[in-house]
């Protein structure tokens, strides 16, 4: 690296160790200890030089001001992906794995001025629409659904079994979801922001949304999916499409990290479990230390500049690290003062997340729910067996197993089928994923019981 003499050691492991090479935030390293890699980056200034995936070069914001200064300069720095020099120039291609998380799509989240304005207002005005009092009925009656699959075993992964499948049903439920659409659109994002056959990913989520929107314009319904179609923005089918994908992604797959890591803090810091009652603190401690989205927010200069003190090039692929930003050493002092909501983990500025407030209340009551039915829930594991997905942009546990005593359902598993319901099942097309059949179906049926 073309490091100071006085720059520490980068951490055990690290690749880019006396190589010349930029610091990558891919492979098991980084995922293991991403803390150690931005205690590294920070001393190369307020930014550092990255990678993102092999030949994938990128800059990274790593300081509160300076990430704050970015993210709501709409007039220096642009989020329109058209602009990255390096892709356009064929140093990237589109086959690369994070390609899917950075190429341009015409969504809100790509766009500036007018353009944005329009698309994100859409957007804002649809998820405005969800009543809480819905949000809560629907949250708690999934969690429910979803304890009574795993409650009587006395084990689970908290993962797999719950916080990964929660988010997919709620927005089931929220975007008008069928279970067939609503299982290939998990697929498909779990693939693009792990960085697997994202290619694949990509195209199973979006003929997924393709079809979720034919649905709507024959049969429209009381879910943000129609909202939107009916907004004054008067989107397109393929607006429509392009900003579905968006709200699914930036909600299924965050959702289900954040609700998985404030479970992992919860169930690893014995001051929650002391005093108790302490969720939404353990929420916020979340956001601050281990967001669920880590490095992302991806912005290009319009022009050459310089950004605290970093020059930077017109149309250089620039990021900001929420959890380097969150950590440093300019916060310290705000957090002790009890500022418990001035991290970035929502991101800032025109482009920040829209869909603050019914992640928290999602989030909040889900695990709420799952303590309420199973208290003595405990970690099955010692905690630094636990191992984390790799990838540059989300911080997300693998598995997270834990332990209870076993609980006595008030309704049959859905597990177990009902003889007078209809079959459901259809063999897997060759271009899709095997679907976990009926899953939503079935929860439907459990309701009745």
């Amino acid at each position: 690296m073309n490091a100071h003499d006085t720059f520490p050691v980068p951490p055990p492991g690290c690749p880019a160790h006396g190589s010349g090479a930029r610091v990558p935030l891919h492979g098991p390293e980084f995922a293991a200890d991403p803390q150690a890699y931005y205690e590294y980056l920070r001393h190369y200034g307020a930014a550092a030089p990255v990678e993102l995936a092999p030949g994938v070069e990128a800059t990274l914001v790593t300081d509160y001001s300076a990430a704050l200064q970015l993210l709501q300069d709409s007039g220096s720095f642009r989020k329109d992906a058209r602009r990255w020099r390096a892709f356009n120039e064929g140093k990237v291609g589109p086959d690369s794995p994070v390609a899917p998380l950075l190429a341009y799509r015409p969504n809100c989240m790509f766009a500036d001025g007018a353009d944005h304005l329009r698309l994100r207002q859409a957007v804002t005005d649809s998820m405005a629409r969800v009543d809480t009092r819905r949000l809560t009925r629907s949250t708690e009656q999934i969690s429910g659904y979803l304890i009574s699959q795993f409650g009587g075993r006395g084990s689970a992964d908290l993962l797999g079994d719950y916080a990964r499948q929660l988010p997919l049903f709620v927005f089931n439920e929220l975007f008008g979801c069928p279970a067939d659409i609503g299982d290939r659109v998990l697929f498909g994002i779990s693939g693009m922001f792990d960085g697997i056959n994202a290619d694949k990913a990509t195209a199973v989520l979006f003929q997924a949304v393709g079809e979720l929107v034919a649905l709507k314009r024959s049969k429209p319904g009381d879910d943000v999916t129609s909202w939107l179609m009916r907004h004054e923005a008067d989107l397109s089918d393929e607006e429509m499409v392009h900003q579905l994908a968006l709200l699914l992604g930036a909600g299924a797959e965050p959702l289900r990290n954040l609700i998985g890591n404030t479970l992992h803090r919860l169930l690893t810091h014995e001051r929650y479990a002391r005093e108790g009652g302490l969720i939404d603190e353990a929420l916020d401690d979340t956001l601050w230390e281990n967001p669920p989205m880590a490095n992302y927010a991806p912005h290009y200069p319009a022009a050459d500049t310089e950004l605290a003190g970093q020059q930077l090039h017109s149309g250089d692929l620039v990021l900001v690290s929420f959890a380097a930003a969150n950590t440093g050493p300019a916060l310290k002092a705000s957090r002790q003062a009890g500022s418990n909501r001035a991290h970035l983990a929502w991101s800032a500025g025109p482009h920040a997340c829209p869909s603050k407030e019914p992640a928290r209340h999602i989030t909040v009551t889900a695990i709420e729910h799952l303590f309420n039915e199973l208290p003595d829930v405990e970690l099955a594991v010692p905690e630094d067996s636990l191992t984390w997905r790799p990838g540059p942009f989300n911080r997300a546990l693998a598995t997270l197993p834990a332990r209870f005593t076993p609980a006595r359902t008030g309704r049959r598993s859905a597990a177990q089928p009902d003889p007078r319901a209809p079959e459901r099942e259809q063999a897997p097309s060759p271009d899709r994923p095997a679907e976990r059949g009926g899953m939503w179906s079935q929860f439907l049926n459990w309701l009745t019981r």
